[in-house]
């Protein structure tokens, strides 16, 4: 049975709880949605998702991490709500049913590493329901300068201020950061329509694993600067809903 009472879920890590917090209202509105997660990986949204009683598609290029997925779900007592498809995020309308269309759709931590993060996009628009909406969360360039700054890689740092690779010689492929306005140009792009833009993880990851901090006084932190600048400019990533227009 789906979790009627959204409570009764464990508290969202501090470093997702502006994600979570943008997502609540539309995850626990009272209807049953089909939703889709781009790049979801084990299912670390998928999951909680399907608790709640929404169908949940999750497209991810790794086995090994969707059979993880499927066992997390079915520990948790929602795997016929869960369905992992294995593809790629920027490739999706070739392993999706033709026609499905989704009244949410999550795209979080994928457009860094996609060929076009445009062209993904404007497949996410395509496969929105009129008035459906898209939660897509992406790297912040100023966290990144900032991380690598006070990590102690002032030449690093300085390089992501022009978006070059930080250490080319450590190899692997170069993953992009985005400005709110570059985000939030995309998304406009696609013909989508941005709400407002939110920092996720302000100041968690600065503080790292070891901290001794309360958690549930970290994530009420989190919620407090995550819509609130200065401090959300520099958060570790940026946050968005954005809805497809119902005409």
């Amino acid at each position: 049975m789906p979790v009627t009472d959204p409570a009764a879920l464990a508290q969202p890590p501090a470093r997702t709880a502006a994600i979570w917090a943008a997502l609540d209202p539309v995850a626990t509105a009272g209807t049953p949605l089909q939703v889709l997660d781009v790049g979801g990986g084990s299912g670390m949204f998928a999951v909680p998702l399907a608790q709640l009683g929404h169908q949940v598609t999750v497209v991810d290029p790794s086995a090994d991490a969707l059979a993880t997925l499927h066992r997390r779900a079915a520990t948790a007592g929602a795997g016929e709500r869960v369905r992992g498809v294995q593809g790629d995020g920027d490739r999706m309308l070739t392993v999706l049913p033709d026609g499905e269309r989704y009244d949410l759709v999550l795209c979080h931590f994928v457009l860094e590493v996609v060929d076009d993060p445009a062209s993904t996009l404007q497949q996410i628009a395509g496969v929105l329901r009129p008035g459906g909406q898209l939660s897509t969360a992406s790297a912040n360039r100023a966290g990144a300068v900032l991380a690598r700054a006070v990590g102690g890689h002032p030449v690093e740092a300085r390089a992501l201020l022009t978006g070059q690779d930080p250490a080319p010689a450590r190899g692997g492929p170069a993953r992009r950061r985005f400005s709110p306005d570059e985000l939030l140009a995309l998304l406009t792009g696609a013909g989508l329509q941005p709400g407002e833009w939110r920092g996720v993880s302000v100041v968690t990851d600065l503080l790292g694993a070891s901290t001794g901090a309360d958690a549930d006084a970290l994530r009420a932190l989190e919620l407090a600067l995550a819509s609130t600048s200065p401090y959300r400019d520099v958060a570790t990533a940026l946050h968005v809903l954005a809805t497809r227009p119902a005409a």
